[in-house]
């Protein structure tokens, strides 16, 4: 029988119940204890896990010997601090939300806990474990005979209320290219096995939130943009993202392309948002279209309705909570490493930068993860 994986967590707002009601569903894993500083979220994440012990600061949780391994899901602009605290404390290993900064100037701070933190950290990518979207990364090659163009389309609804309101402004998310999209970075690096060179954007905020005030402030986050990304490879890929498109049937599509065809996933969105009149949610797809002979073959990748329950990420958190169990039970390599987690928001920052400045920016020489900090073009070309 395998041992018990006691976690300790750090943030149970809405991303971090989706984490405990996904460790509640795998064997051999418990939450022995929360740091949670809102007692509404408090008391909602002792209901999911009641034999957990509530604690009033990190500092109490690192002190509990019997915590194995740490989850992290606050607010994004208190990730640095907390892994540091974490660093300096008790260097367990750790799931980390993503972004894992988001401040260009924390990117230092990023590589000097890379270089010594002793134990795995993973960077919570939940995309990359999405059944369909594993599904086309498996058969990419095969499909696409080597892929040269990646599409990435998010349809979505927009931010939801958080605690404090943090996610409506730029300064605690990152902005939207670095909070929501690092996830999308993040694939286009993964599939196309290459890292980024220059990246063009267009983006801006066009209809959310604008009637909205948190102390007399507007929401600055943005819910829609263009993206395109050259690869060292030569490749090219594309982000299209909506936040005001949740009526759509799939809220992501990803297409992948090169000489020998292409190959598509398409991801409904949460079902507790599918209209009920509509019937079942729709089942996740991966469409595989070869060149010679044309046909396209359809396949379902439905998710256990279990699993899909307990989330909002079509059945990932749980699938992403199984590898993570496994590294800290067996030892090993994390699967999305540190140097993922900041290539991707170094590339949301340079999205931004890009969209708010009208031109390029070219990424700096790939390799260790400083070497992501970007310059911007004075125009594009």
């Amino acid at each position: 029988m395998e041992r018990v994986v006691n976690y300790g967590v750090i943030g149970c707002g809405m991303m971090g119940q989706e984490h405990l009601r996904n460790i509640a569903l795998l064997p051999g894993a418990r939450v022995a204890a929360i740091f949670e500083p809102d007692r509404y979220m408090a008391d909602a994440a002792k209901a999911i896990a009641p034999n957990a012990k509530l604690v009033g600061s990190i500092a109490e949780l690192l002190a509990i010997s019997e915590v194995d391994c740490l989850l992290v899901v606050s607010p994004n602009h208190l990730h640095v601090p907390q892994f540091e605290e974490i660093a300096a404390t008790r260097p367990l290993p750790l799931l980390i939300e993503k972004p894992l900064y988001t401040d260009p100037a924390h990117a230092a701070r990023i590589d000097e806990l890379a270089a010594s933190y002793p134990a795995p950290v993973w960077v919570a990518m939940e995309y990359r474990y999405m059944p369909p979207i594993q599904t086309l990364i498996s058969e990419v090659e095969a499909a696409t005979g080597g892929p040269t163009m990646l599409t990435i389309r998010e349809h979505r609804f927009p931010f939801l209320p958080k605690v404090g309101d943090w996610n409506r402004f730029n300064r605690y998310t990152g902005g939207t290219l670095v909070e929501k999209c690092c996830h999308f970075f993040d694939l286009m690096r993964f599939i196309l096995k290459s890292e980024p060179v220059r990246i063009v954007a267009s983006a801006g905020q066009d209809v959310n939130h604008l009637d909205e005030k948190y102390a007399g402030e507007t929401p600055d986050i943005w819910d829609g943009a263009y993206v395109i990304v050259e690869f060292a490879s030569g490749a090219r890929a594309m982000l299209e993202l909506c936040m005001y498109a949740e009526g759509s049937k799939y809220q992501e599509e990803i297409s992948v392309v090169g000489p020998a065809g292409k190959i598509e996933a398409f991801v409904p969105g949460p079902g507790r948002f599918w209209p009920t009149h509509l019937g079942a949610p729709p089942v996740p797809q991966v469409v595989v279209s070869p060149r010679h002979p044309k046909g396209p073959q359809v396949v379902e990748i439905p998710v256990d309705p279990t699993i899909l329950d307990a989330g909002d990420h079509n059945g990932s958190t749980f699938y992403q909570h199984a590898r993570f169990l496994e590294l800290v039970r067996s030892g090993g390599e994390a699967e999305v490493s540190l140097r993922d987690g900041a290539q991707a928001v170094a590339m949301g920052h340079a999205a931004q930068d890009a969209a708010r400045g009208g031109g390029a920016v070219v990424l700096g020489v790939p390799g260790v993860v400083s070497d992501t900090r970007v310059s911007q073009e004075s125009a594009m070309g």
